[in-house]
């Protein structure tokens, strides 16, 4: 009998163009399973910033939501656009990217019949935006692109050209300490089990040595010149703490592990002015990735 193989899970190095290809596999294959698992806690109109749940209709991290009405705002890795729909019903102009055309097709199942959502959907790699520079008033990522490509400042500064000056890009990513800790939702993902320093990539393989599925490891202190040096300010650095009413386990996210150690790191970061040079270094593009709650 055959019996399908297993994806071999390994840390090796990983290109820019291998974790994309095997970015858009993955999604592409598993995108029914994921909605189907953890559609209800992401809701078809909501905008949850991670699985502690941190929504923005609270936190309000893009700024407040009444002052959102009107603005061109981009999501990137936006799965099914389940934020951008939210940022829609708030009188804002989104447009969702992702590098999954099974995503978005699920974009299209929750939107219903057509013109019924006033969504921009695009495919496309968030390491190449297909926009014009200056298209977007405020961007975004809920755990999506920048935690599987190997280069996140090719990224960072893809998305630095399309805002305008002053523009506020949010993102969160798995809070790097996580790295350290196996992904474990009991006890058992307590102890350190790896060096937090160790950059290498986590790859799951085929027979065939092919990447299936890459996720990049960056520390906080990473993070922190990544944003700067695509041309940011970062402005806040949010670790949302585990609330009491969040019962649920998501992969290695749990209220045991959330309640002693964060899960989740939210960049809040303003596109500074540029400065006049010969080769403005945030015109540099490339491939990059989409977006993935839970290991």
């Amino acid at each position: 009998m055959n019996q399908e193989h297993e994806p071999e899970a390994t840390r090796r190095d990983a290109s820019d163009t291998e974790s994309s290809r095997a970015s858009r596999g993955w999604w592409d294959s598993n995108a029914d399973e994921y909605q189907s698992e953890h559609g209800a806690f992401l809701g078809d109109d909501r905008f949850i910033w991670g699985p502690e749940g941190l929504d923005e209709a609270d936190a309000a991290l893009l700024g407040p939501a009444a002052e959102l009405k009107g603005r061109r705002i981009l999501e990137i890795g936006a799965g099914a656009a389940q934020c951008s729909r939210w940022l829609a019903a708030q009188g804002a102009l989104p447009v969702a990217l992702d590098i999954s055309h099974r995503q978005l097709q699920h974009a299209l199942r929750i939107a219903g019949e057509p013109g019924e959502d006033a969504l921009g959907l695009v495919e496309a790699d968030a390491g190449a935006l297909p926009f014009r520079d200056g298209s977007f008033d405020l961007a975004c990522s809920a755990y999506g692109a920048l935690p599987f490509v190997a280069d996140p400042v090719r990224v960072l500064r893809e998305v630095r050209r399309v805002l305008r000056p002053g523009g506020r890009f949010v993102f969160s990513v798995s809070h790097p300490i996580r790295w350290a800790f196996p992904d474990e939702p009991g006890p058992e993902g307590l102890s350190v089990g790896a060096s937090y320093f160790d950059r290498t990539p986590y790859v799951e393989q085929d027979e065939s040595g092919r990447a299936v599925y890459v996720e990049h490891h960056r520390t906080l202190g990473d993070r922190v010149r990544d944003v700067v040096a695509a041309g940011f300010r970062l402005e806040d650095l949010v670790e949302p703490e585990w609330p009491e009413w969040n019962t649920q386990e998501w992969g290695g996210w749990s209220p045991l592990r959330g309640h002693l150690i964060p899960g989740t790191a939210i960049f809040v970061c303003s596109a500074v002015a540029p400065q006049r040079t010969a080769s403005a270094p945030w015109r540099a593009g490339g491939p990059g990735r989409g977006g993935r709650l839970g290991a």
